[in-house]
C-alpha cells in the first residue's frame, strides 16, 4: 500500500508518489481533463475504475470537482488507517494513471485534503498557511514559481502557491490552492506538466455549482 507519512499539507504530499513515476520526455498537456463528463458522485470507497466520468461533492465545505474522465481513485490508499480526525484526512485523491505504473510523462494528479486549524496555533486566513506548504514543498525539492496570489472561484477567495521540480527532461508543476473554512484547512493540490494542464485541472473546482476562476494578486 502506498499513502502518504502524515496529513499537514496533504495536498503537497502528492509529489512523493508522483516523483516514482516521473518523466523522460515532457507532455504536451492533458487532454483528458477536457472531457470531463460530470455525471455521478464520487463515492470515496468505490474502485478506481468506478471514477471515471463522476464528480466529487463535498456538503461540508460546499464544493465540487470534475474529475478528469478515465482517471483513477485512489483515495482510500491514500487514506490510509485515519482515526484520528485530529491529524487530518484525503477527501480525494485521483491520477491520471495509477501511481504505482511507471510512464512517460508525469503523472498528473489532483489531491484534495482536510486537516484542523487548530493544528497550527495563530493560524486565522489562508495566506497563514502559505509557510507550512511551502517549508515542506522546498524540503521536496521543489522551488517557489512565483509570489502567492489570491484566486477566486466561484466568489470564494482561495490563496495560490505555485511550485516547480526539475526532473532532468521534464518539469513537474504543483499548484496548492488554500481554503480555511468552518475550523478547517483545505488544500487542494494538482500535479501536471504544463501551466495549461494546471488551468484546465483547476478549473474543474467550483462553489456552489458555479464555474469560472480569476486570480488576482495577493494584498
Amino acid at each position: 500500500m502506498f499513502r502518504p507519512l502524515f496529513v499537514c499539507a496533504a495536498g503537497v504530499l502528492v509529489f512523493i508518489l508522483m516523483s516514482r513515476a516521473s518523466a523522460q520526455q515532457p507532455s504536451t498537456g492533458s487532454s483528458s481533463s477536457k472531457n470531463a463528463k460530470p455525471e455521478q458522485h464520487v463515492k470515496r470507497e468505490q474502485p478506481a475504475s468506478d471514477l471515471t466520468q463522476k464528480i466529487y461533492r463535498d456538503p461540508t465545505y460546499g464544493f465540487t470537482y470534475t474529475v478528469p474522465y478515465g482517471w483513477v481513485d485512489r483515495t482510500h490508499e491514500m487514506q490510509g488507517d485515519e482515526g484520528d480526525p485530529a491529524k487530518g484526512k484525503v477527501l480525494l485523491a485521483a491520477f491520471e494513471r495509477p501511481p504505482e505504473a511507471a510512464g512517460e510523462t508525469v503523472n498528473s494528479a489532483v489531491v484534495i485534503a482536510q486537516e484542523p486549524a487548530s493544528s497550527y496555533p495563530g493560524l486565522k486566513t489562508a495566506a497563514d498557511y502559505v509557510g507550512p506548504v511551502t517549508e515542506l514543498a522546498t524540503s521536496k525539492g521543489f522551488k517557489s514559481a512565483s509570489d502567492p496570489s489570491v484566486l477566486s472561484v466561484d466568489g470564494k477567495e482561495l490563496v495560490r502557491c505555485d511550485f516547480t521540480r526539475d526532473l532532468g527532461k521534464v518539469t513537474m508543476r504543483q499548484s496548492t490552492l488554500i481554503l480555511v473554512q468552518k475550523q478547517s484547512i483545505v488544500s487542494f493540490t494538482f500535479i501536471g506538466v504544463s501551466e495549461d494542464e494546471i488551468k484546465e485541472l483547476v478549473e474543474g473546482l467550483s462553489f456552489g455549482g458555479g464555474h469560472g476562476a480569476r486570480t488576482s494578486p495577493k494584498k
